[in-house]
């Protein structure tokens, strides 16, 4: 500690104004004896101006102060762009030798802080490198009269400086890593859209960014969805394009999109973009073609036409070709049934065709029920509710729509009171997997009977469901399409409610959804979600296994998960997740690609190092910015609070010689003792003065 800061202070004993008030009085007193020639005026003005001082009260004050060491912040930047090329070698000898020079340097204390090191969890890359907002933080446990200055090791690629707050009063320094003159090639997006109709295309506006090549280059472009087979498209070099990608399936598709290789290239990460297009369905148009009247038939159609999603176009057959009552046509309200245009010209239109108690009759000809076919080895989708005539000579399967039907009939009819109940495998598949009511494997449900069963022989498929014995609710796929084959007409009885009804709604609901493929009900599917730091991995099937899945992580590197069975079909397993990017799981049949933070990070938009970010923070403050890999590092120096502090291949911090006042001394100037002998005297002195 060292006595220093020397001051005189005040406490009057009066107010100021009286003080001001005596001094006046004592000039008039005094220039009155002075005009007068009074001996010992001037004594008497001494004594007054004695008083007066003493009532003033001044005192020495003297601060015992400490001085404080300045304080110096080293920030700096271990993101992951600075792993490209020599950069991360480059920080650390600058780091070091800069550590050597200020350690040398006398009053000054160093603080470090990292910015963008691994731990910084699954949303890091998303905001790319925060090197303002860790010096910010750093910078709000350090006095601002302390602060010496700023030195940041960085390539330049910093995101927040648009959002930087106030700027320290100090110089804030920039070593650049990296070189001049950089080019990369770079995939852009700039406009993608988050959702599409499925069936149709989805435009994505993106650009090939290259410095090394001419605009116009062709670059060509590796388009997958949801990993499928890659297609290839080229566009020019450094001109915004549109790309269509064509969604054919409900849900989330990943669309992956990697550009070439460039000639000059400083990592490869960003010529990739991975986007994430849920596909909606516009609306579901469905055909239904009711053979005949019967009680079901109104149940087919209340459900249907109570989903505002649902187009529907439903046809009864009222009068076929057999039946001849004499009715004149012209007195009929009916309509002529648009065969032709149904089954030949619109039939790719429909999203779902539905026979229900559909027999031959003559009306549709074998040409169509051949379309109808076609139509669904072509991908569509094709639902059968058989009635009796099923199991007749004129039964639809002895038409060309047999052929793609899963379960022949044997010609036989039970009609007797049953409980349909869920199969072994229908536990496992998920349209009829956890059905409300259908209590344990053994067991009998809880909802109503029917009274009718078409018996069937199974010859593809899966039998979900049984009655009596027999298969009640068949599915397959055919082709690219699908088909459910339910052999009852009684599932009216659960909608009416007959012996507490039973969930009639919900299982159309999962058998039409699964015909539209919907991916939420696939019996055998690979999916995951992010939850936390875990992905979970689920595995459906229809038979029980126990199975490993291959995660390809987004470094490439390749870890196996197992799964453990947990009943209904599922096979659950987790994962740790410590990188953001794109996982792609595979059990090798099925491959699933999942996004996991930050795809696109912004931290690889651009990689190249610049000086266009720190630059203008680095002219603001006085800083001074440097390329170290080419100039050099610069000379680091001390200066004055009002001396420049930067220079052509110099940087320097502040000397603020700041302090703490650790004690202060009061010594009045004016003892009472020495004030009542130094007025006494004056007063005596002009008594002696008068006298003579």
């Amino acid at each position: 500690m060292i006595p220093s800061g020397l001051d005189i202070a005040f406490a009057p004993m009066l107010p100021w104004w009286g003080i001001a008030a005596l001094g006046v009085a004592s000039l008039l007193i005094v220039g009155l004896a002075l005009w007068r020639r009074a001996r010992g005026a001037w004594w008497r003005f001494a004594a007054l101006g004695i008083l007066l001082l003493a009532l003033a009260n001044p005192s020495v004050i003297a601060e015992q102060r400490e001085a404080q060491k300045d304080i110096a912040l080293l920030v700096v930047d271990r993101s992951p762009s600075q792993r490209i090329g020599e950069r991360m070698g480059e920080t650390d000898a600058a780091l070091v030798e800069i550590r050597n020079r200020l350690a040398r340097m006398q009053n000054l204390e160093v603080r470090e802080v990292e910015t963008g090191s691994t731990g910084g969890g699954l949303s890091s890359d998303r905001e790319g490198t925060q090197l303002m907002t860790a010096a910010e933080q750093a910078l709000a446990n350090i006095p601002r009269r302390r602060l010496a200055g700023v030195i940041a090791l960085t390539d330049g690629q910093v995101h927040d400086t648009q959002d930087a707050g106030e700027l320290p009063g100090a110089p804030v320094h920039t070593l650049l890593t990296g070189q001049r003159g950089e080019a990369d090639r770079r995939l852009v997006i700039h406009q993608s859209p988050t959702f599409g109709m499925v069936g149709k295309e989805v435009a994505i506006r993106l650009s090939v960014e290259d410095e090394s090549v001419a605009q116009g280059t062709p670059v060509t472009l590796t388009l997958r969805r949801n990993g499928e087979a890659a297609q290839t498209a080229e566009v020019p070099a450094n001109e915004e394009v549109e790309v269509a990608v064509m969604l054919d399936r409900g849900g989330q598709s990943i669309v992956e999109i990697d550009a070439e290789q460039g000639p000059r290239e400083l990592t490869l990460i960003n010529n990739r973009a991975v986007l994430s297009i849920n596909g909606v369905r516009d609306r579901l148009r469905v055909l239904l073609v009711s053979g005949e009247p019967h009680a079901g038939e109104r149940t087919w159609r209340n459900l249907l036409k109570a989903d505002p999603s649902v187009d529907l176009v439903h046809f009864t057959i009222l009068r076929p070709p057999e039946k001849q009552d004499g009715t004149p046509i012209r007195e009929l309200s009916l309509i002529s049934f648009p065969i032709r245009e149904l089954f030949e010209v619109k039939i790719d239109e429909f999203d779902l065709i539905i026979f229900d108690r559909y027999k031959r009759r003559g009306v549709l000809p074998r040409l169509y029920l051949g379309n109808i076919a076609e139509y669904v080895r072509q991908g569509g989708a094709l639902l059968i509710a058989a009635g009796p005539d099923f199991a007749s000579p004129i039964s639809l399967f002895q038409t060309p729509i047999g052929d793609v039907l899963p379960a022949e009939p044997t010609g036989q009819t039970t009609e007797e009171g049953f409980r349909p109940i869920i199969s072994e495998l229908g536990r496992r598949h998920p349209v009829t997997a956890e059905l409300s009511g259908a209590g344990r494997p053994g067991e009998q449900p809880g909802w109503g009977r029917w009274f009718r069963v078409i018996d069937t022989a199974p010859r593809s498929g899966t039998v979900v469901m049984e009655g009596g014995g027999r298969p009640l609710v068949v599915l397959d796929r055919v082709g690219e399409g699908r088909v459910a084959q339910i052999n009852s007409d009684h599932m009216w009885l659960w909608a009416r409610g007959f012996e507490g009804g039973g969930p009639q709604a919900e299982l159309l609901r999962r058998i039409a959804h699964w015909l539209m493929k919907e991916p939420e009900l696939e019996e055998n599917d690979l999916r995951a979600h992010v939850q936390g730091d875990q992905l979970m991995i689920e595995r459906r099937s229809l038979e029980p296994a126990a199975e490993t899945v291959s995660v390809t992580l987004p470094s490439g590197e390749t870890v196996e998960v197992a799964l453990t069975e947990g009943g209904q079909g599922r096979a659950t397993g987790s994962l740790t997740v410590e990188e953001a990017g794109l996982y792609r799981l595979t059990d090798g049949e099925r491959t699933r690609l999942v996004t996991v933070g930050a795809v696109n990070p912004l931290e690889y938009a651009d990689v190249r190092t610049t000086a266009t970010r720190m630059g203008p923070i680095a002219e603001a403050t006085g800083g001074g910015l440097a390329w170290i890999a080419e100039d050099g590092m610069p000379d680091i120096r001390r200066v004055a609070p009002d001396r420049r502090t930067s220079g052509q291949d110099w940087i320097a911090l502040r000397e603020n010689g700041d302090y703490v006042v650790t004690g202060v001394l009061n010594l009045p100037l004016l003892p009472a003792l020495l004030t009542l002998l130094l007025a006494l005297g004056a007063l005596l002195a002009g008594w002696l003065r008068e006298s003579r």
